[in-house]
């Protein structure tokens, strides 16, 4: 599953986007570096009963940001992406697949 087709499963599963979920875990200060991403996926299972793989989506988006290394762009491999920018605005937003 691609990097981007994780987060549309995150949407789709709670309803909110990437980054509605982002800045909630922000608001609780999960993007202090010292945090440790147990305590953000326990939070996601607890608020949104994400499971470990889409919750460590969202811990990689909120500790590196929504570029993504390009070693995956179009790589024909299940992890590929269209793009490097992730598109955190939601499934019915495509820009990063301009």
């Amino acid at each position: 599953m691609s990097f981007q087709a994780y987060l549309d499963n995150i949407e789709a599963k709670t309803g909110k986007t990437p980054r509605e979920i982002l800045a909630m875990a922000e608001a609780r200060g999960f993007k202090d570096p010292k945090t440790k991403a147990g305590d953000i996926l326990a939070w996601l299972k607890e608020e949104f009963d994400l499971g470990r793989g889409h919750g460590m989506a969202i811990v990689t988006v909120l500790k590196n940001g929504e570029i993504i290394s390009d070693k995956h762009v179009n790589s024909g491999t299940a992890h590929s992406d269209p793009s490097n920018r992730l598109n955190l605005d939601g499934k019915d937003k495509a820009k990063y697949r301009s």
